[in-house]
């Protein structure tokens, strides 16, 4: 191995926390039985770095081999770094009959006829998603392996989810995408978040809906103490009312695991006790962000327990609706993001 490849592997062990990369290290499959139980998993992650180090150069193991195990590695761990939503745009009328041979084809062939040094991996996973490997270099240099991009993307659907694109990048990643696809164009979706699965969800519908109706369901909260039986028959309506509103929301059962959203405020300065700010002709902005390990679940509890007011407000509800945690509030209302947001290296 040279020396490119070793850094690769030895920043790629360090990566691997010590109790999955024995795991890791059987699905991968490149190593002999006797290899595999040569490796000292209870030593310092410098010592089984020079044992592994060892292993693949007694293999003669290329960094097309190790990339393999990198794959295999973020497939199963995929929330290490921040994904991006973007939806595929107008489909051709053979849009919907696009299969997975078809794709890894035509997707490697125009994007290395955009880019002249350019590393691909395609690898299809057991929930029919298609991962996406792309080590990007240019007309002077190389693939530089210890920084790819990641795309996920589901066949017959319009989604695609991104991690680790600079600005220079998207425009040759788009139109690979959109001609491999049979699309006529991509967008950004204005949503992102650490955790693949709950962007995922939230866009594609996966999770459990709450649709209106005119007798609600639900009763009133779990471990609710009775105080005397006639308040507990006033309030018990009131509570299922709210808690209907806010499963409609925000939905019902488990949520996506949304940790954040965005809103762009854009508006016009209104305060007649402020002269100098209610004239200025330039709009006031602002931002606020919303933020918890479980966003959407904060937000219909506080609904549904009476600390924030329902029906709830579209600012809110948008969320799931839309399908979007980023938002621009201008005086016409909620609006399309205005800014590319990406993830730089």
């Amino acid at each position: 191995m040279d020396d490119s490849t070793k850094r690769f592997l030895q920043r790629l062990v360090r990566r691997i926390p010590t109790q999955m990369l024995e795991t890791t290290l059987e699905k991968w499959g490149r190593l002999s039985r006797a290899q595999q139980q040569s490796v000292d998993f209870s030593q310092t992650k410098w010592a089984i770095t020079e044992k592994l180090i060892a292993i693949c150069e007694e293999n003669e193991f290329a960094v097309k081999h190790l990339t393999e195990l990198e794959m295999i590695y973020v497939i199963d761990n995929p929330n290490q770094g921040m994904w991006y939503a973007f939806q595929l745009m107008d489909p051709e009328d053979d849009a919907h009959s696009v299969e997975l041979t078809q794709f890894k084809e035509q997707f490697k062939a125009h994007l290395k006829e955009l880019v002249r040094n350019v590393s691909v991996k395609i690898k299809k996973h057991t929930d029919e998603a298609v991962w996406i490997r792309v080590a990007w270099g240019d007309a002077y240099s190389r693939p530089n392996h210890l920084k790819p991009t990641y795309v996920v993307h589901y066949l017959q659907t319009p989604y695609v989810f991104v991690t680790s694109l600079t600005s220079k990048q998207k425009p040759l990643l788009s139109q690979a995408l959109v001609l491999s696809t049979r699309h006529q164009a991509v967008k950004d979706a204005n949503l992102s978040g650490r955790k693949l699965t709950a962007i995922r969800d939230l866009l594609m519908r996966q999770y459990q809906q709450v649709f209106p109706t005119k007798y609600p369901s639900p009763l009133a909260e779990n471990n609710h103490t009775v105080s005397h039986p006639h308040i507990e028959r006033e309030q018990a309506e009131p509570a299922a009312n709210r808690l209907q509103m806010a499963s409609e929301a925000f939905g019902g059962g488990i949520l996506p695991q949304l940790q954040s959203a965005v809103y762009k405020l854009e508006t016009k300065f209104r305060d007649h006790t402020n002269k100098t700010m209610t004239e200025r002709e330039e709009p006031f902005r602002c931002v606020v962000k919303f933020a918890s390990t479980n966003l959407l679940e904060s937000l219909r509890n506080c609904a549904s327990s009476g600390i924030a007011s329902t029906p709830v407000t579209p600012l809110l509800s948008s969320i799931p609706l839309k399908g979007r945690n980023y938002f621009v509030i201008t005086d016409n209302g909620p609006g399309p993001s205005s800014q590319t947001r990406q993830q730089q290296n």
